[in-house]
């Protein structure tokens, strides 16, 4: 399949660098200065394995060449509009569209933008940066992708759609429970992000404070006490992971919000943290952590704005 990724960041950069790589027909819509970087030192992938570099086709908005088979969004939240706008004329009778964000709110973006028909479900799972030379960089040895049609039902594109994206050196799995598979991972990556951004510190530095465990396992309550409440508990072992992953001992483990905050970068308050904390709110949930996270995000937004 023709592959457009949209964005070459942390997310995208990484996967669709790895398929490059294989030789997959991948290209990059980037921003004049991202493209001019890759031209310059190619696409650097760092690793656990090791160094890559790969030779990335990358196309700018305004200057595609045609529709593609297959767009993969991989931006942050508050790049979705312009992301939305720059790849429209990309989008063809058949295209599929599988959006690599964060929360759930870009799936009605994107089925407002294109259409139910073209939209599936997209997860993600790869903790990553970029260098200040624009190197992409995997800090784990975590990556892995998940994608299929937001109903559940059968398409006959999730064949040719899961050929594309297989084959690198990564977990890559067509699913017809991607709705679960996109709230469990939200509820994770909010409870992790509601934790260390409020606490400023990494999950070994709360584990090990005074309180800290306790404060742990309630923000693993609320998250799933709110995915419950919206029809949608996590399964078991997501809810072990999600509660493992935030009440271990002697780990380094961040949040991208903590990390994109430490270094005065934007944040997806409102995709990762605002939007469960309105399903809260609307469901009669009590969840005082995460509504105290959302705010202190909310006021770090506004000061980096202002």
């Amino acid at each position: 399949m023709r592959t457009l990724f949209v964005g070459a960041g942390a997310t995208g950069g990484y996967f669709g660098g790895r398929l490059a790589e294989i030789g997959k027909d991948v290209t990059f819509l980037v921003r004049p200065g991202r493209a001019a970087v890759l031209a310059e030192r190619g696409l650097r992938i760092h690793s656990p394995r090791g160094e890559s570099v790969v030779k990335a086709r990358t196309v700018t908005a305004g200057a595609l060449d045609g529709t593609y088979d297959l767009i993969v969004v991989a931006v942050k939240g508050y790049g979705l509009d312009a992301a939305i706008a720059d790849l429209r004329p990309a989008v063809g009778p058949g295209t599929v569209i599988v959006p690599l964000l964060n929360g759930m709110r870009h799936i009605d973006a994107l089925v407002a933008a294109f259409g139910a028909e073209h939209v599936y479900g997209g997860v993600c799972m790869i903790a990553g940066t970029l260098t200040d030379e624009g190197d992409v960089v995997q800090l784990t040895g975590l990556h892995r992708l998940a994608y299929g049609p937001l109903d559940g039902g059968a398409d006959p594109r999730l064949a040719a759609v899961g050929e594309a994206l297989s084959g690198a050196d990564f977990a890559s799995e067509p699913t017809n429970l991607i709705v679960t598979q996109m709230w469990e991972k939200w509820l994770f990556l909010a409870g992790l992000g509601a934790a260390t951004t409020l606490m400023r510190g990494t999950v070994g530095d709360i584990t090990a404070a005074p309180g800290g465990p306790a404060f742990a396992d309630r923000v693993v309550d609320e998250a799933i006490a709110i995915g419950t409440a919206a029809g949608h508990p996590p399964r078991a072992a997501a809810a072990e992971f999600l509660r493992s992953g935030l009440t271990a001992r002697d780990v380094p483990t961040t949040s991208s919000l903590y990390r994109d905050m430490q270094a005065g970068r934007p944040v997806e308050a409102d995709e990762i943290v605002g939007d469960l904390v309105a399903h809260a709110q609307r469901l009669g949930v009590d969840a005082p952590l995460f509504s105290a996270a959302y705010t202190n995000l909310s006021i770090y937004a506004r000061g980096r704005a202002a």
